[in-house]
């Protein structure tokens, strides 16, 4: 009987599985989308088994932290965004930052392209190349991206309580952010809102907004990049 109502339990929440796939948007010649949804399942079945009723915390938030946090475990075994790709990042932060220190503005993408000697789809592969690290560690993005690459890392929410210096740390990050997202433009804001809010995937928010997929990962990458440096303008 417990087999079969476990059973009727992991088909009942198997809609979060694909909720938590659809938004990854992992691009990986390693694993296919069915792949990534048989490794969630796994991540909803442990998450049925080690759900503390006691901790008042709703199953379907923590079975969605249990859900990602299996995918990315498993994609973090055989993925690393590429020496080269991640170069190519770190030297369009450096460009950006070069140019807006120069002319006291927000530079253009023409501009960031002159600078760098780059075509437009170059720079379109750079923000998607952004968006790919905010899919899979939006906190690792924003707040710890380091030169010699970045590893795709994604730490599980504790559910246990938090050191002081977590939470001041955390304090800080949630009030350097929230400074921020009020600096980026309406349409910047719209499309966080959609995506991480809403929750909507790339495909509905390009229906939204009438634009191509490939559009909405390059605006989401090129919003991510503002975001970060404005974050850490807050922080400085």
């Amino acid at each position: 009987m417990y087999e079969v109502n476990r059973e009727e339990e992991i088909i009942k929440y198997l809609p979060l599985v694909d909720r938590v796939v659809n938004r990854i948007g992992i691009k990986s010649q390693e694993y296919e989308r069915g792949d990534l949804f048989n490794i969630g399942v796994i991540g909803l079945m442990d998450a049925l088994h080690k759900f503390d009723v006691t901790k008042k915390v709703p199953f379907e938030s923590y079975a969605v932290i249990r859900i990602r946090g299996a995918i990315i475990d498993e994609v973090r075994k055989n993925a690393k965004l590429s020496r080269y790709k991640m170069a190519h990042v770190n030297a369009y932060y450096q460009a950006k930052q070069k140019l807006e220190q120069e002319i006291k503005r927000e530079v253009t993408e023409t501009e960031i392209c002159a600078e760098m000697g780059i075509s437009m789809g170059q720079l379109a592969d750079i923000f998607d190349s952004i968006h790919y690290l905010a899919s899979i560690s939006l906190e690792d993005t924003l707040f710890n991206q380091k030169d010699e690459g970045i590893e795709l890392k994604y730490t599980i929410q504790d559910v246990s309580a938090k050191s002081a210096e977590e939470t001041l740390l955390e304090e800080e990050h949630t009030a350097a952010l929230n400074t921020a997202l009020k600096k980026l433009t309406e349409r910047e804001q719209l499309l966080l809102s959609l995506y991480y809010k809403e929750e909507l995937t790339l495909r509905e928010i390009a229906e939204v907004l009438e634009i191509s997929i490939a559009r909405v990962s390059q605006i989401h990458g090129k919003t991510i990049s503002n975001l970060k440096q404005l974050i850490q303008e807050e922080m400085a």
